[in-house]
């Protein structure tokens, strides 16, 4: 898993010198495509519960589960990549958020607080602490800066099969949820909104926009729980 992890950070760095006004998510998503066949690895979306594409690419109100398309980026948007690479049977899980061009301050502080809430549960993830520290530091920061966090879609254990357990909310109390256990490699993946946490899904079945048209931003690690501390297996 942390050489599947490798693999997608260095996928990542190269989608980061790629992003542009003018480029299109379906572009990108051929090049993460061929990418990983370059590298002997496959997609692991691709083909999951009938999903076409190797990325999911969701730009400014869309929370996750956005299709690629032919649609070009336009300066000053927001495009979060997400995806799974399957190395050898092993996968690591990875989104992070991307600049086009110039983007507003507002944007930029969704950006910032959205990755800091990430490092924030991504700190509590140690042998001994439940869940629920995890959790409660992403909801804690979050809403302190003033944004609501996403709660239809959450963290996941991760290994041969994308979705294991345990489940990882990004919100909720301390002492709740299991007792991290050394061995275990999960996904943290907070979505932050600036308006209401709520979500509705497309006619297509899979892209989830905000209710009310705010912008969201998402980041996302895969993390094995060990006796030293949290590793992160997909750091850029």
């Amino acid at each position: 898993m942390h050489r599947a992890g490798k693999l997608l950070a260095a996928c990542h760095r190269e989608i980061a010198r790629r992003i542009r006004p003018g480029i299109t998510t379906q572009e990108i998503d051929q090049f993460v495509e061929s990418y990983l066949a370059m590298h002997g690895a496959t997609p692991e979306q691709k083909g999951y519960m009938g999903y076409p594409y190797a990325t999911c690419t969701s730009v400014n109100d869309v929370v996750c589960h956005g299709m690629p398309n032919t649609s070009p980026l336009q300066d000053g948007d927001i495009v979060t990549i997400d995806m799974v690479v399957n190395l050898d049977g092993w996968l690591a899980d990875s989104a992070w958020s991307y600049s086009v061009g110039t983007i507003s301050s507002e944007k930029q502080r969704l950006l910032d607080t959205t990755l800091e809430a990430l490092k924030a549960g991504i700190r509590q993830a140690r042998v001994g602490n439940r869940i629920g520290y995890i959790s409660h530091a992403i909801q804690s920061l979050a809403e302190s800066k003033g944004y609501s966090v996403v709660r239809q879609f959450i963290g996941h254990g991760i290994g041969t099969r994308i979705h294991e357990d345990p489940p990882v909310p990004h919100f909720g109390e301390q002492n709740s949820g299991i007792m991290l256990l050394e061995g275990m490699v999960i996904t943290i993946e907070p979505m932050l909104n600036i308006g209401s946490p709520e979500v509705r899904i497309d006619p297509d079945g899979w892209t989830a926009r905000t209710a009310d048209g705010s912008l969201s931003a998402q980041y996302e690690h895969t993390v094995a729980i060990t006796r030293n501390g949290p590793l992160v297996l997909t750091e850029q």
